[in-house]
């Protein structure tokens, strides 16, 4: 097949799957028309996509798959994240392209971690060499990213995920856990050599705080090509969220390439890391908790009026909008010269291991849909109160639930 054949077989079939994206479903006699080729080629094209994995094929034409497990589908493409920023700088392509409708209302783009979290429950916190037995215990689905995922799709939002798993007993987990989830469509790339990321929590009874140690695997090992292909998701989204939980360099990556494209990126920077601070000139919103921001100011957080001090050095640092949750006392807000407080709402914690994954979706799914940054951030605070009322980090709930939140405030 000579080049120029492949690459237009490549655009034509990229084609089907954006509009099978949009529309659902489609026909063979509409694509050969479209694609001004034969029903023949069609049909080649759509049986190639469903044995890929990419679409369900049915009676004339086929039917979207909004998920995707692959372990080497875009592997020597020769595509890089350098090369695009290039080729976008040199189109122009940037904030003021997007205005023209390219970007779907109320997307999010999460470039995230999927964990598989074995949750014990115990009266107390087991004291240094101290054995004690569980009241209960759980495996279940976790990972910041997939959790914020969850709660951007409840929260309202249309939601693209994409994460990294192993070749393990739990990618099938994490594949089946995502599907029958509300988020709109992922990528599961899938590593030869690491295993599916897992976290250890414990959960206090006394009142529901939690100490969890985390197994990255293969959420540490996105690539160059994996962020690189993540170009036609984000360029139809309003916002993309990142943590810390994935390898610095991918997220950075995908930072850079939102901020091109004109995405207002959203930075969780958790689990901190110093590397946190390389981001910041391409981040509109940064998200620490009290230990967080005291970690990047220097300045211990314990209330409102340190939680200002530690702002406006991360401000200083070259933040431009800083929320720091402050958990029971609410949220600080600081966006340029102003600074807003988030009142806390009311709740009965049952486990507050998701609170701030909680937070951080409901508030990127809330800025996507055009809130301002202190109607997001009420949103999200109503949402976080109620999801620390359910067992599980990734137990969200839903949106009339929130709504009615706020309507008793």
């Amino acid at each position: 097949m000579h080049l120029s054949q492949r690459m237009f077989l490549e655009e034509r079939r990229k084609r089907i799957l954006a509009y099978l994206d949009q529309h659902e479903r489609v026909t063979v006699n509409f694509l050969a028309q479209t694609c001004s080729v034969t029903k023949e080629t069609v049909r080649t094209d759509l049986n190639s996509l469903a044995q890929q994995g990419l679409l369900k094929r049915c009676h004339g034409g086929a039917l979207v798959i909004r998920r995707s497990l692959q372990s080497a589908i875009i592997q020597d493409t020769g595509i890089s994240v350098d090369a695009l920023l290039t080729k976008l700088i040199s189109q122009n392509k940037n904030t003021r392209s997007r205005e023209k409708g390219k970007s779907v209302k109320d997307k999010v783009c999460i470039l995230g971690s999927f964990n598989v979290d074995i949750v014990a429950r115990v009266e107390r916190f087991p004291k240094g060499g101290e054995t004690l037995l569980a009241t209960g215990s759980t495996l279940g689905p976790g990972g910041k990213g997939a959790n914020q995922a969850m709660a951007a799709s409840r929260a309202g939002a249309k939601v693209h995920f994409v994460a990294k798993v192993g070749k393990d007993q739990f990618s099938q987990f994490a594949y089946d856990h995502l599907s029958s989830s509300d988020i709109h469509s992922f990528t599961l790339y899938q590593s030869e050599t690491e295993p599916t990321g897992n976290a250890i929590i414990f959960v206090s009874q006394e009142d529901g705080e939690n100490m969890i140690a985390i197994h990255p695997g293969a959420n540490k090992s996105i690539t160059d090509e994996e962020v690189a292909a993540m170009l036609d998701e984000l360029a139809e989204s309003n916002v993309l969220l990142v943590q810390m939980e994935n390898n610095f360099h991918a997220t950075l990556n995908a930072v850079k390439l939102a901020k091109k494209l004109g995405v207002t990126v959203i930075l969780n920077p958790a689990p901190y890391s110093p590397e946190v601070l390389e981001c910041l000139a391409h981040v509109d919103m940064i998200t620490p908790n009290e230990t967080e921001a005291s970690l990047m100011s220097g300045i211990e957080v314990t209330d409102f009026a340190s939680a200002k001090l530690a702002s406006q050095k991360i401000t200083a640092m070259g933040a431009r909008k800083v929320i720091i949750t402050l958990g029971a006392r609410g949220a600080l807000i600081q966006d340029g010269a102003h600074f807003h407080q988030v009142p806390v709402f009311p709740a009965l914690s049952v486990d507050t291991t998701g609170a701030g994954d909680a937070f951080n979706g409901a508030l990127a799914a809330a800025t996507a849909m055009g809130q301002s940054t202190i109607q997001a951030a009420h949103y999200a605070s109503a949402f976080a109160s109620l999801a620390v009322e359910r067992e599980g980090a990734s137990n969200m709930p839903s949106l009339e639930q929130v709504q009615a939140r706020l309507a008793s405030r």
